[in-house]
């Protein structure tokens, strides 16, 4: 018996028509490339993390690098913000991403807060001066030496998004197409990333 929730029966028919019809596999090299273009697309993500009260938490962040072949995310952080205290205690995170058109990606894994100057340094941008302040007290300066800055990298673990390579209107047609005859529209090239396939990747 399935340990999943299911609230109908629909015999030999697929009960979530919209996946089974846009759900695609393609080669991994094609699934990666057309992700990390995605991802490369938009500035900023959504980050989740799991609060010390249990509850999930998102804020918005800008994305400051890819490692990993373009699926270990980094961030910058505060190391004195919510955020690394929800990650210190657990450490299982979820990026997502959407854009205008209604194409998403949505990758989970694991965070690790990393400290270490190089790396800090690395991917420093004159731009956090402006959100992490300048202490007056020479050393909490928000540059790249300042403490308080570390970066948070994403490990993922498993990936699932969406892209379309058809016009808003060809898109359109298709919904109205589905409402009309009760047939789910095919609008989007819905991709999964297993776990196995990622590590391929590293």
């Amino acid at each position: 018996m399935s340990s999943g929730f299911s609230n109908a029966d629909t015999g030999s028919k697929p009960a979530d028509p919209y996946k089974a019809k846009n759900l695609e596999n393609p080669s991994l090299r094609e699934k990666v490339e057309d992700l990390v273009a995605f991802i490369n697309s938009c500035k900023f993500g959504m980050m989740t993390t799991r609060s010390q009260s249990g509850l999930l938490v998102s804020r918005c962040m800008a994305l400051a690098g890819k490692e990993g072949g373009g699926l270990d995310l980094l961030f910058h952080t505060n190391t004195e913000s919510g955020k690394t205290d929800d990650l210190h205690s657990d450490p299982s995170i979820n990026i997502s991403f959407l854009d205008g058109s209604g194409q998403w990606a949505s990758l989970s894994g694991e965070a690790a807060i990393v400290t270490d100057r190089d790396m800090v340094r690395k991917y420093y941008s004159r731009e956090l001066k402006a959100w992490i302040g300048d202490l007056g007290d020479g050393k909490h300066d928000g540059g790249p030496e300042d403490p308080r800055i570390a970066v948070i990298k994403v490990n993922a673990k498993t990936a699932t998004y969406a892209v379309t390579g058809q016009s808003m209107v060809s898109r359109g047609a298709e919904v109205v197409k589905g409402m009309v005859t009760g047939d789910s529209p095919s609008v989007h090239k819905l991709r999964e990333l297993n776990t196995d396939e990622i590590q391929q990747c590293e």
